[in-house]
């Protein structure tokens, strides 16, 4: 377990920068509620932007972005409403977003950032 733990906050590194790199500003990483945890929170202009990070060391047992499922986005709408239930201010605009990353241990590591998953 300890190695898939690794490689997840790996991949969420990962994910982080390529989200700076495309000019988001990274509000908060990992936060959790009684409701689980959301990798990532970042600002995207005016748009709070809740990102969900799947990592893989390969695509041998199916691409990343295949184990968010419909019941993962339900439950990232509930945390991203807990997240602004807990951050008072302006949440007029808000987006979940999904990033797989594909980082073997060696070779190229691969990110795909799609928007507005939900």
């Amino acid at each position: 377990m300890a190695a898939k733990d690794a490689l997840g906050r790996r991949g969420e590194a990962i994910a982080a920068r390529y989200l700076v790199a495309a000019g988001l500003s990274i509000v908060e990483s990992n936060w959790r509620c009684p409701q689980g945890e959301i990798d990532l929170v970042a600002r995207d202009g005016a748009e709070l932007v809740f990102v969900e990070v799947k990592t893989r060391s390969s695509v041998a047992f199916g691409h990343p972005l295949e184990a968010i499922t419909a019941a993962k986005l339900a439950r990232l709408r509930r945390l991203a409403a807990a997240w602004c239930e807990a951050h008072p201010g302006n949440h007029d605009r808000i987006r979940i977003d999904a990033v797989a990353v594909i980082a073997p241990t060696i070779g190229v590591i691969e990110v795909e950032h799609l928007e507005r998953v939900f």
